[in-house]
């Protein structure tokens, strides 16, 4: 099996296909919790997962051997994930409403720096919490959401991937934070209430 992605690139490129297997292998698993976090269903994400690997295989002839080819994967991925929610009847409203901005740091990982130990205690809860909340958001609401706080998306880039109006956007990502910050609030809460005993015991 080769060692890293540039070699199986190299030898796929030459025909060789155990080596796009390799590559199949060593990122599926990743592509598909992507894909997942975008469609909120396994067997979409399924989907998303094969359709990513059969445009990868077809357009690795257009791959700089100089880019990482995980980040390019990821790319194709994501576009494909919004061609499948494009593909689905939908309807948004398109009221105005303020982007939240700030949001952003409630997707940070929880073991990131200046994380107290309660935060720490915390993550796996807040992990579980966090996938039950994106379930429950609308299949524009999703998309909108993970583009903006895991992919670090413009809302003019989002609108253009998403197909809607910038208002359209703002509303979706508003709608998926509000109900991302009330899944969560209990968790925010005790690790307030975690945070004073501590202090409170120093």
């Amino acid at each position: 099996m080769p060692q890293t992605d540039a070699e199986a690139v190299a030898l796929t490129r030459d025909g060789n296909s155990e080596a796009f297997q390799a590559l199949v292998e060593r990122h599926s698993r990743a592509i598909f919790r992507l894909a997942h976090r975008m469609t909120g269903n396994p067997d979409d994400a399924d989907d998303v997962v094969q359709e990513t690997f059969l445009k990868a295989y077809k357009q690795l002839s257009r791959f700089e051997s100089r880019a990482n080819f995980s980040t390019w994967l990821h790319r194709i991925a994501v576009n494909c994930s919004i061609d499948l929610i494009r593909s689905r009847p939908h309807r948004e409203s398109g009221h105005d409403t303020a982007d939240l901005e700030q949001f952003g740091a409630a997707a940070e990982p929880s073991g990131s720096a200046g994380a107290s130990p309660e935060r720490l205690m915390l993550s796996s809860e807040v992990q579980s919490r966090i996938t039950d909340a994106m379930t429950a958001l609308s299949r524009m609401e999703r998309a909108a959401f993970v583009l903006r706080h895991f992919e670090g998306q413009s809302i003019d880039e989002i609108s253009r991937s998403l197909g809607l109006k910038t208002n359209a956007t703002k509303h979706s990502i508003f709608r998926a934070v509000r109900k991302m910050r009330t899944a969560l609030e209990p968790l925010i809460v005790t690790d307030d209430a975690a945070t004073r005993m501590h202090a409170e015991h120093r």
